[in-house]
């Protein structure tokens, strides 16, 4: 029998299940999305001077699951690609995460020496750091670096993206920003690191390609008039917008985006992110991205620089994009998730949906995961192949 499932949103989680439920289980799916495209946040287009540009701010992939790869390579060709952010410390860019060569460039060859083999003695070669881990060493000289690099790097970005002190929020936060005891100045050192070789657009366009897979954009999920009737609803929005809101809007941070499109023959940042962790008087944005360095378009005569101005979220007005990790929004979700519990024909999953921060790779894991352990057994499919 031909089940017809409703899946709600087109980033990596809601495009991977449909594709899975339409490949595998030979069942007809109506995926929509409240945008006017598919591709969710890693959504990218040509702007009006011919850049590449992210719409919602860069993605890099990077993974080191040769699984997803290989699920992916399915849909896109790729294309090498090692990302490289550079932050503005006492004037200069430097390379983050902080590394050994950093230390050298903000304290000089011979005190940045002395300062890394304290930390390569204390920690080893090659490990990454957090921060809070460096402030409670009993060498001294590691916890005066250690606050440095807490003042200088840390402390005023975390303001600006979270609008919430360091010690508001969740330890893990703090442990996303290590310090990397290493001259690998790459910001990832995942064993895939690639782009697609035409675009994230282009590889959501061949993952929903297929006959029983019917895309809807411009679709919200309240506009729905119930004339159609669906066997099972895969919904990857806002878990807490799925119930009404009825324990309270769980906390996001938003972003603003500036984008700057100026002539320029040449790359005109230091590296395709630039951070600025310095106070919001000096520089409100957090970091710019120069798009052509992402997206290797050496010979194209414009050059586009995003800025991003993180705010808070408001329901319906700017888009959720970081979950806000404090004991508040876990006592919330924990209610939410209650909630989702009860319902035997309804699966959330995805950043929204699971109040949880995924790269993207993680994303298409997740959705994998989700349609094997999750979809599959509750629409009585005894083995998934």
């Amino acid at each position: 029998m031909t089940r017809t499932v409703l899946v709600v949103g087109a980033g990596f989680t809601g495009a991977v299940i449909a594709e899975r439920i339409a490949s595998v289980l030979c069942n007809r799916v109506i995926l929509i999305d409240r945008r006017d495209h598919v591709g969710g946040n890693a959504y990218d287009c040509e702007n009006d001077a011919g850049v590449i540009i992210h719409r919602y701010g860069p993605h890099i992939f990077h993974t080191n699951a040769p699984r997803v790869m290989d699920y992916l390579s399915r849909f896109t060709t790729w294309r090498p690609y090692e990302h490289r952010v550079r932050g503005l410390i006492d004037g200069k860019f430097i390379p983050l995460p902080f590394n050994l060569t950093s230390m050298e460039l903000v304290f000089g060859m011979r005190e940045g020496g002395r300062l890394n083999k304290l930390l390569t003695d204390e920690f080893g070669i090659g490990v990454k750091v957090p921060i809070l881990n460096m402030r409670k060493s009993a060498s001294p000289d590691i916890r005066r670096v250690a606050d440095f690099i807490y003042e200088r790097v840390f402390l005023h970005y975390t303001l600006k993206q979270w609008g919430m002190a360091p010690d508001e929020l969740d330890p893990s936060v703090s442990a996303r920003v290590p310090v990397h005891l290493s001259r690998d100045d790459r910001y990832f050192q995942d064993s895939f690191q690639f782009m697609p070789a035409e675009g994230y657009l282009a590889l959501f366009q061949r993952l929903l390609d297929h006959p029983l897979i019917d895309v809807r954009t411009g679709v919200r999920f309240e506009d729905l008039d119930g004339r159609e009737k669906f066997d099972h609803v895969v919904f990857t929005g806002p878990i807490d917008e799925f119930f009404g809101h009825r324990h309270g809007p769980l906390p996001y941070r938003s972003i603003r985006f500036e984008n700057r499109t100026s002539v320029a023959t040449r790359p005109v940042q230091s590296a395709t992110v630039e951070n600025y962790p310095t106070p919001p008087a000096e520089h409100p944005f957090t970091r710019s991205t120069e798009f052509r360095l992402l997206t290797g378009q050496d010979d194209i005569g414009w050059t586009t620089q995003a800025f991003e101005y993180p705010e808070p979220y408001v329901v319906g007005s700017n888009e959720p994009y970081y979950p806000i990790p404090c004991e508040e929004s876990r006592t919330m979700l924990r209610r939410y998730r209650a909630d989702a519990d009860r319902l035997s024909n309804v699966t959330f999953a995805g950043r929204l949906a699971d109040y949880t921060y995924y790269n993207m790779d993680q994303a298409v894991g997740r959705a994998l995961a989700c349609f094997e352990k999750e979809i599959a057994p509750r629409m009585n499919i005894r083995q998934v192949v």
